[in-house]
């Protein structure tokens, strides 16, 4: 029996073969695919490679990344981990066998890799799903594009007071 000494909540600790993994990297989160037995198969960075620990920020800095077949627990370290297949009410997962399959295949290659458009989730969620979506990158742009409204409407803002302290002044000066 699978042990989960890392999870987040109880109810999401018996993962089942193509089952999705997420681990709870502090600023992020790193996606795997369960293939049963502790076994899990991702994409990884080599900044995920060397396990835990502060280098595995440097995922964004690199433009290749191997597809691994590793235990979950030594790739999780001390991180809190959950079973999550996020998009099962949005798509219909793919059957197990060919997910597997899949992943399988994919062992020990070299693929493109990219924060925002090929990444770890992007990987294990065209695995499962049969299409690549990353639903931490969608967040990261919303927030994104919130902060630039805010902050354009702050210049907006000052720009506006700035125009009408310039025009008193240009009225004063008129009256002198």
């Amino acid at each position: 029996m699978f042990r989960c000494p890392g999870i987040v909540r109880p109810a999401f600790c018996q993962p089942q073969p193509g089952d999705l993994i997420e681990i709870f990297r502090g600023t992020y989160q790193h996606w795997v695919l369960y293939i049963g037995e502790g076994d899990i198969i991702h994409l990884a960075p080599p900044s995920e490679i060397t396990g835990p620990g502060p280098n595995r920020l440097m995922s964004v800095m690199y433009d290749k990344a191997t597809v691994l077949r590793e235990d979950l627990t030594e790739v999780a370290g001390k991180d809190k981990f959950h079973v999550n297949n996020l998009l099962d009410k949005k798509h219909e997962p793919r059957h197990v066998q060919a997910i597997l399959r899949d992943a399988h295949s994919l062992l020990g290659l070299e693929l493109p890799y990219c924060v925002l458009w090929g990444n770890c989730e992007h990987f294990v969620t065209e695995l499962r799903y049969g299409r690549a979506e990353s639903q931490q990158i969608h967040y990261v742009v919303k927030i994104g594009v919130r902060a630039l409204a805010i902050s354009l409407k702050i210049l907006m803002e000052a720009s506006r007071r700035r125009g009408r302290k310039g025009n008193k002044t240009l009225e004063n000066t008129k009256t002198s």
